[in-house]
């Protein structure tokens, strides 16, 4: 059985490869790639795209409307024929997918995808019991005073029992 599964997931991850390489990018229409890094970014970051369609010493303008980050500018970057630009992804965009382009001086498009996800909680989260809230000083020291009381007590106790078995 294991061989069978084994056989069909590499078979399948090996068509899904060469399908990767099978479709020219040219073929998406005049549009080329826009890389974004993050490509996965929260409410608040700061998103960097890059692209080559505009051309060595070009320009464009980018649109990151669909998430409410309006249009931000496209210059050439210390790299040969890329462009970069920037824009922070607002503070009220809910999580989802979000398509950003590229308009090049040169008539040439790009596009790419931008996934924002929730913003994980930072600080302590307030729950009313547990160690998430700050140490409170009179409970660590009540805490040790019990438990010093105990050792001291189980320490008596013993020596009492051993010292009473001896004398029989």
């Amino acid at each position: 059985m294991r061989t069978t599964v084994r056989l069909f997931t590499r078979t399948a991850l090996t068509v899904a490869a060469i399908g990767a390489f099978a479709v020219p990018p040219a073929y998406a229409g005049n549009s080329e790639t826009l890389e974004i890094y993050p490509s996965e970014a929260t409410p608040g970051t700061t998103v960097t795209v890059n692209t080559l369609a505009c051309g060595k010493h070009g320009r464009g303008v980018g649109d990151a409307n669909s998430l409410g980050a309006g249009e931000f500018h496209l210059n050439p970057s210390t790299h040969k024929e890329v462009v970069v630009g920037q824009f922070t992804v607002p503070e009220h965009v809910k999580p989802g997918t979000y398509g950003i382009s590229v308009a090049c001086d040169n008539g040439k498009t790009a596009r790419g995808d931008l996934i924002v996800k929730h913003r994980r909680p930072s600080g302590h989260v307030q729950t009313g019991v547990g160690g998430s809230v700050g140490p409170d000083t009179a409970q660590v020291t009540a805490g040790a005073a019990v438990l010093a009381a105990a050792a001291v007590g189980g320490v008596l106790l013993l020596r009492r029992r051993a010292s009473g078995a001896r004398g029989h």
